[in-house]
């Protein structure tokens, strides 16, 4: 809802002569934040006259440039602007989708109510940011980051008064500004409650966004009523497997009394009474069910760890209620990079794409580590079933009692321990969208024939039930394993190893990928958002001769090691942060001009691989040679080797003693 009642346009356009030609500051009972954007749209140079010329607006190249760099927000706000669409088709209004530049990426309505020049400046590249249109709910939503409606004469250009606007601002899970959703309507058919409508849409907009961008993170839905579990109104937070906040959706923060700031300062512990391992604990099961928890202020609210949450999934499954169960999914580079690697894998895509909603099922294959189910999401999000679920089962992961009422779902009463409202199972929960079968070469034999028959038949029966149910879903399958000689070994049926073999998209390991860099780089990126890591050059050297047989789920380890074992305002990881097998098996591929480097001797029997005493050498040799070059400069040593002064005096206390 407004906070100021919509003034008469004689009113209004009063007070914006009196802000141009005098100075004056508007009335008091103009809004604020309206006053505040024709200031800033005055001192941009624009004329309330509308003669502003703005030949801003993206051409076709670079349209379909920014359309793919902001392929996440289009994906996930198409089926809300579809379904907001419905919603407000009788009264002239039209849909607009704006990137974080409020450049124009998806528009849906009527056009009836525009003229020919003013469909134009409403289509698909236009820009409207304040400092080119002015006030209007786009561009002021953008500058205030806040939701906001501009009626009619609040508008500062003249001939953008015949509309009535509002706009929300859609956020990451870390509170970057992500885009605009606005609905733009002629103001004659303004309604009170559009802005509330489409806060409610951005927001189930951004809710999609964090889901999808923090999976591989502990995702955790609160609320004040268990009802509430799931629904638009519910807070979603974002750990790492370690307790510490890492995302949240705005909802969330306003339960909480946080800010964006705390990400990455507040823990679970800080603000939750209840241990962090309980919570998992207590999540453990077939069926998650939400736990009462309570704030450190006394507030009493539902938390729920999302079932989509792929680390969490494996641990219960698992039973092991720690780090050790799970690991962040390696990044991919996907669209819009031209390194070899990235067009090797856009080939694949592209392939995996253009079959996956003919009914042709696809089989990822690969060592372990590569990276197959985000490769399975990227294909999910490219599909027509985008906006449905992407529902994974890690075959290997499901104890083999629990995996057919997993997969298949069971009735009330079907076996000691089932729930009383029985269970949907993932076949049925992939209805309409993808299911992911991954390391489906683990699956046991009797349940590969039970998978056959509903894959030839599109119908599931669930436990203790005799009534069949249809199903339709995308299916893609992964696997390590070389399914042929699974068969040849009678281990893997060789009728269902052809039924999801429609295509299958052999991933590279990373000892073969071109994109080293890129990828490292998004893994400390990831790890560690608020400070630049670097990689000595010697042991980047190294690990890029290595031949990573973990590949990207290994590198993701060393990484996250590596940046754990930095001191504080440390930015430099070196060999003392690697583990002392890999410094080993890293020193083997050390060559003749590295090895030379070390300028350190070694223990007999190991060739070029520094033990601790030379790790120490070599650190102290790094040290005196950094400030060597900075001519005694400590701080300016420091800095070059990319750790805080503070550790290097400490580092040369150490030597001395």
């Amino acid at each position: 809802m407004r906070q100021h009642a919509i003034l008469p346009a004689p009113h209004l356009k009063q007070a914006r002569l009196q802000l141009l030609e005098q100075g004056i500051c508007p009335q008091a009972d103009i809004d604020l934040r309206v006053a505040q954007s024709w200031q800033r749209s005055y001192s941009a140079g624009l004329s309330p006259l509308g003669v502003n010329p703005c030949d801003d607006n993206l051409n076709a190249a670079h349209l379909r440039q920014a359309r793919e760099l902001n392929h996440d927000l289009i994906s996930h706000s198409e089926p809300v602007i579809e379904y907001l669409f419905e919603q407000v088709k009788h009264s002239h209004s039209m849909v607009i989708l704006a990137d974080a530049q409020g450049v124009l990426m998806h528009t849906l309505g009527d056009l009836d109510f525009l003229s020919k020049a003013d469909r134009v400046a409403l289509k698909c590249g236009a820009s409207w940011a304040e400092h080119h249109r002015g006030t209007n709910a786009i561009g002021t939503a953008l500058a205030a980051s806040s939701e906001i409606e501009i009626n009619g004469a609040e508008h500062y250009l003249e001939p953008n008064e015949f509309l009535t606007c509002a706009a929300s601002p859609i956020l990451s899970a870390q509170g970057q500004l992500m885009g605009i959703l606005d609905i733009s309507g002629d103001h004659r058919s303004r309604h009170p409650h559009t802005l509330g409508l489409v806060s409610t849409a951005a927001q189930m907009i951004e809710n999609s966004m964090v889901m999808s961008a923090c999976r591989q993170h502990v995702l955790v839905q609160i609320h004040p009523r268990a009802e509430g579990i799931g629904s638009v109104a519910q807070g979603l937070l974002a750990f790492s497997e370690e307790g510490c906040l890492v995302g949240a959706n705005r909802k969330a923060l306003l339960l909480l009394n946080l800010q964006y700031g705390d990400l990455g300062v507040c823990s679970w512990s800080h603000i939750f009474e209840q241990h962090w391992q309980k919570l998992l604990s207590n999540q453990r099961g077939v069926k998650l069910q939400a736990d009462r928890v309570y704030t450190r202020s006394g507030a009493a609210l539902f938390a729920m760890i999302h079932p989509q949450s792929r680390q969490v999934r494996q641990m219960i499954y698992s039973g092991v209620p720690n780090s050790a169960a799970h690991y962040s999914p390696p990044p991919v580079v996907e669209e819009g990079s031209q390194t070899p690697a990235d067009q090797m894998w856009q080939g694949m895509a592209e392939k995996a794409r253009k079959v996956i909603d003919k009914q042709i099922p696809l089989l990822i294959t690969g060592e372990s580590g590569v990276g197959k189910e985000v490769f399975a999401q990227t294909i999910h999000r490219r599909s027509a079933r985008k906006a449905a679920a992407f529902v994974a089962v890690n075959c290997a992961a499901i104890p083999e009692h629990l995996i057919e009422a997993e997969l298949f779902g069971y009735v009330a009463g079907a076996f000691t321990g089932a729930s009383k409202n029985g269970a949907m199972g993932k076949l049925r929960e992939a209805h309409g969208g993808t299911l992911f079968l991954d390391e489906i070469g683990d699956m046991p034999l009797p349940l590969q024939t039970r998978l056959l028959r509903v894959l030839q038949e599109r119908q599931v029966t669930p436990l203790g039930s005799s009534q069949s149910l249809t199903v339709d879903f995308n299916l893609v399958c992964a696997t390590h394993q070389h399914l042929k000689s699974r068969v040849a070994q009678g281990l893997f049926r060789e009728d269902l190893f052809y039924r999801i073999n429609g295509l299958n998209v052999c991933l590279p390991p990373l000892r073969e990928r071109a994109d080293f860099d890129i990828l490292l780089a998004n893994i400390l990126r990831e790890v560690s958002p608020t400070a630049d890591i670097l990689i000595a050059d010697d042991v980047l050297r190294a690990m890029k001769r290595y031949r990573w047989p973990g590949n990207l789920r290994q590198l993701s380890h060393v990484l996250r090691a590596a940046v754990a074992l930095l001191d504080e305002a440390e930015t430099l990881i070196s060999w003392q942060h690697l583990g002392g097998d890999l410094v080993q098996e890293l020193g083997g591929n050390v060559d003749a001009s590295m090895r030379a480097e070390f300028v350190v001797p070694r223990k007999p029997g190991v060739s070029g691989v520094p033990d601790s005493d030379n790790l120490h050498l070599h650190s102290m040799h790094l040290i005196q040679q950094a400030l060597h070059n900075a001519n005694g400069n400590v701080s300016a040593a420091a800095r070059n080797l990319g750790i805080s002064r503070q550790t290097l005096y400490r580092k040369l206390q150490m030597n001395e003693s």
